[in-house]
């Protein structure tokens, strides 16, 4: 199975907080890890819980402090499962396919995976609500590192989807799109949706359905998960809902 590893939204220790979505990947194949343990099941299907020790106290701006989980938490991940593949006797012994790698976050999890995504052992990247700050904002968030000056590091086919224009994600994945020149890049947006995505809704919805066909595409080859951004007669270019736009495809 290839391996994917998770960051979650708001940097997270909740590895079951998208339990939908990631479940939704992993019965396709894959070999899906989240960062944290599990939590309780009401962090899976809504509300603003996104750690749990949130208080009434109103939280500082999140970029002006620690988060709950770093960016390195994404290798150690990688790490472990590369592992785990050659450890003889192991459940995971011949099991894993190590030299197809996706790394993926939401959000604040989004700005540590293009922060991990440097790893070499990387295959592709999928950033979902998420975008680095502008180079002229001063500010980079504490956990993830992620400035416009880490997509030079980037090296593998990368993906931004995000909401529409209410996602407040939605101007910086654009933004980073624009400055990606040097690999193949595509940016899709869903109309109607907001920062919070599909993501816990059944089967994660529409955003389970992208995920799984770019990761085809990306780490199997299949030919069936590409259809869904190239070509002129692409599957989300005849989606009304969505607008796409790619670069270096070729």
């Amino acid at each position: 199975m290839p391996i994917v590893v998770w960051g979650n939204g708001a940097c997270a220790n909740i590895g079951n907080r998208f339990r939908y979505f990631l479940t939704e990947v992993a019965s396709h194949g894959y070999f899906v890890i989240a960062i944290g343990p599990i939590g309780p099941r009401t962090v899976e299907s809504g509300g603003n819980t996104m750690r749990p020790t949130d208080t009434a106290t109103p939280a500082p701006d999140p970029r002006d402090r620690p988060q709950d989980t770093h960016w390195r938490q994404l290798i150690d991940a990688i790490d472990w499962a590369v592992a785990e593949a050659d450890r003889e006797y192991g459940p995971y012994f011949g099991k894993l396919d190590t030299d197809r790698i996706a790394v993926m976050g939401m959000s604040c999890g989004g700005l540590q995976a293009i922060t991990a995504s440097a790893d070499p052992r990387t295959t592709t990247t999928m950033i979902w609500n998420s975008g680095t700050y502008p180079a002229d904002g001063g500010r980079v968030l504490i956990g993830a590192e992620a400035t416009k000056a880490s997509l030079a590091s980037l090296h593998a086919p990368i993906a931004y989807v995000t909401g529409d224009e209410r996602d407040v994600a939605f101007v910086n994945a654009n933004d980073d799109f624009d400055a990606i020149d040097h690999l193949p890049a595509v940016r899709a947006w869903q109309h109607g949706l907001g920062h919070a995505g599909s993501f816990r809704t059944p089967n994660g919805g529409s955003f389970g359905t992208v995920a799984v066909a770019w990761l085809d595409w990306q780490l199997r080859g299949d030919p069936d998960g590409a259809r869904w951004f190239v070509g002129d007669d692409c599957v989300l270019c005849r989606d009304d809902t969505w607008t796409l736009r790619t670069k270096n495809l070729d």
